[in-house]
């Protein structure tokens, strides 16, 4: 593969994409409600087909899903967070499809690589920011209990939003609008849902988030030998 603005930037948009699809489909058979079953199976074929187009663009699809090294994938360290209670979900969520979806709405409008794929998954991110909407204002507004958790789970996920907003090259957007449309969008749901907006570092040394760089957290190498287990297992395999 040879390593381009665009290969680098579809690989990162493709393993963002990968990874929390990946995360997403560790909700199958324990979703809370069947209807959520549903909802978050879909967003998470969503994501997969998103990172199938990203990844080709870059090389082999399935050498590029299950045959790198962890050190080799460039997501956001944000979508290899693992999934917590549902309220962790929701806001790994609700961060990432507010931020994709500003993301991919720019991009859409260009004539770059991406405009094309850009287009089309606007429409589907646009459903995943307003399911985590919904659900971040029915948990904030809710019981005792699950206004705790959710801001627990707003707190805790907070020092990995400022990662997305480091440039990629490749990507001729401007991040620093992206940034500021973002942090109306998400204190405004968070506003609406009597949740505070966290107050911790989203950058500099007590923030995390290195994973365009390579660098990732504990949970994703367990969550990687998981994903590539089969494909290493019996390579070559079809069904």
């Amino acid at each position: 593969m040879t390593a381009t603005v665009a290969t680098t930037a579809a690989l990162a948009l493709g393993d963002d994409a990968l990874v929390l699809s990946h995360r997403l489909g560790e909700w199958a058979g324990h979703a809370p409600v069947l209807e959520e079953e549903v909802a978050l199976a879909n967003i998470a074929l969503d994501l997969l087909g998103q990172a199938r187009v990203l990844l080709s663009m870059a090389g082999d699809e399935d050498e590029l899903a299950y045959l790198r090294e962890e050190r080799a994938f460039t997501n956001l360290q944000l979508v290899e967070q693992p999934n917590g209670d549902f309220a962790h979900t929701i806001a790994r969520q609700l961060y990432f499809s507010t931020y994709q979806h500003l993301l991919y709405t720019r991009l859409s409008g260009g004539e770059g690589e991406f405009a094309a794929l850009a287009g089309k998954a606007v429409k589907e991110v646009a459903y995943h920011r307003d399911h985590a909407e919904q659900w971040t204002l029915r948990l904030g507004d809710g019981t005792d209990v699950s206004h705790r958790r959710m801001q627990r789970a707003c707190d805790a996920l907070w020092r990995f939003t400022g990662e997305m907003f480091q440039p990629v090259p490749g990507l001729d957007v401007d991040w620093a609008g992206i940034q500021d449309e973002w942090l109306e969008s998400v204190g405004g749901v968070l506003h609406r849902a009597t949740l505070t907006l966290p107050e911790g570092p989203r950058s500099g040394a007590w923030s995390a988030g290195a994973g365009r760089q390579g660098l990732h957290t504990e949970p994703f190498g367990r969550m990687l030998a998981e994903m590539q287990h089969l494909h290493r297992s019996h390579p070559g395999a079809s069904w």
